[in-house]
């Protein structure tokens, strides 16, 4: 006679804790870090499109940074300012550049530290 085995399926309760648990971490993690790297691409979107604004082609350091200061207002950006911007010209062109740390708080004295750098010429 031959007796068939039925084996279990599926997941614990505890299993199922430690894969909740992960989840909310990363979730939360996610919910920190994202909006630190969204503002960093919309901060280079802003260079990039001051840099290349053809009205400013000939315009001084101030009318730049006043440029760039508007953008920056409408987009709410506010991690670098018109006085944190290195501008110059090469080739006839406007290279604005940047580079700032965004530090992130996770829980008690755990954080992380972002380097941001970024150029209107890459």
């Amino acid at each position: 006679m031959r007796q068939t085995l039925y084996k279990q399926k599926g997941i614990t309760l505890t299993g199922l804790l430690f894969v909740g648990v992960g989840l909310v971490l990363v979730a939360v993690l996610a919910m920190k870090v994202v909006p630190v790297v969204g503002e960093y691409y919309t901060t280079v979107d802003i260079v990039k499109a001051t840099a290349n604004d053809t009205a400013l082609a000939s315009a001084g350091m101030a009318q730049i940074r006043s440029a760039y200061q508007r953008r920056a207002l409408v987009a709410d950006v506010d991690s670098v300012g018109p006085d944190d911007l290195d501008i110059g010209k090469e080739g006839g062109r406007i290279v604005i550049s940047f580079a700032y740390e965004k530090k992130v708080h996770l829980f008690r004295n755990v954080n992380l530290l972002f380097e941001f750098t970024g150029s209107s010429a890459e």
